[in-house]
């Protein structure tokens, strides 16, 4: 785990009480049903298994379960007190919680029928080595979900922009008591890769068919693929 990646880690370690809060706050609410969107895109078999990557409260894998009754479904963070917080939610028990450090999973080739994460890209040191390991991990036909940040752009750009760098550092220091975590993240949703960026490294690790669907003003995304 590089500097980087520690210093981001501290920040998600300090933020987890608020969290699910602020990302509601910030997408009016679109939050939890994106998170939906993510798990019925995972399109799983009835007995299939799913690694949900930067798990953070869960609100992903949990998406899963409902969807999913009988999957097998594994959810991992790199933050323990968000997993702490995923824990304590309805329907919790019936999923596998750990540590993990997305970079370097522990799991063996070819263990999983879908990988879904939100958030993740954003916040780690080496993009690339990340999707290599959800293709690693993923089964021939298997197929990856993301749910990401995007920059805006268009005739919205400017205006957007200014709006997330006065909000999301307001909505920190007011909700979540740190303004600098906020900031961090506005720095880093500003700064990321638009989603044909993200869909050229996708398709350099191996992974086919890859498209997707902004959201909210182009802020958000939902990228998908598969593994041939």
């Amino acid at each position: 785990m590089t500097s980087q990646d520690s210093r981001v880690q501290s920040m998600f370690n300090r933020v987890t009480r608020s969290y699910d809060r602020i990302n509601s706050l910030m997408t009016m609410g679109r939050h939890a049903q994106w998170c939906r969107e993510v798990a019925q895109r995972a399109d799983l078999a009835m007995n299939g298994t799913l690694l949900d990557i930067a798990t953070g409260t869960g609100e992903i894998a949990l998406a899963a379960r409902r969807r999913y009754p009988k999957a097998e479904i594994y959810g991992v963070d790199f933050s323990e007190n968000m997993l702490a917080e995923a824990r304590e939610k309805p329907g919790a028990e019936s999923i596998e919680w750990e540590f993990a450090d997305a970079h370097q999973l522990r799991f063996e080739n070819e263990s999983f029928d879908a990988v879904t994460h939100g958030y993740l890209l954003r916040n780690v040191s080496d993009v690339e080595r990340v999707l290599r390991e959800q293709f690693r991990v993923l089964k021939p036909g298997g197929r990856v979900v993301v749910l990401e940040t995007s920059p805006p752009r268009g005739a919205l750009k400017l205006a957007l922009s200014a709006g997330m760098s006065v909000v999301l550092p307001l909505l920190g220091q007011v909700i979540a008591k740190d303004r600098d975590a906020y900031t961090y993240l506005k720095t880093s949703t500003l700064g990321f890769m638009s989603p044909a960026e993200v869909a050229g490294i996708m398709e350099r690790v191996g992974f086919r068919g890859v498209e997707w669907s902004t959201k909210y003003f182009g802020t958000n995304v939902i990228m998908w693929g598969h593994k041939p």
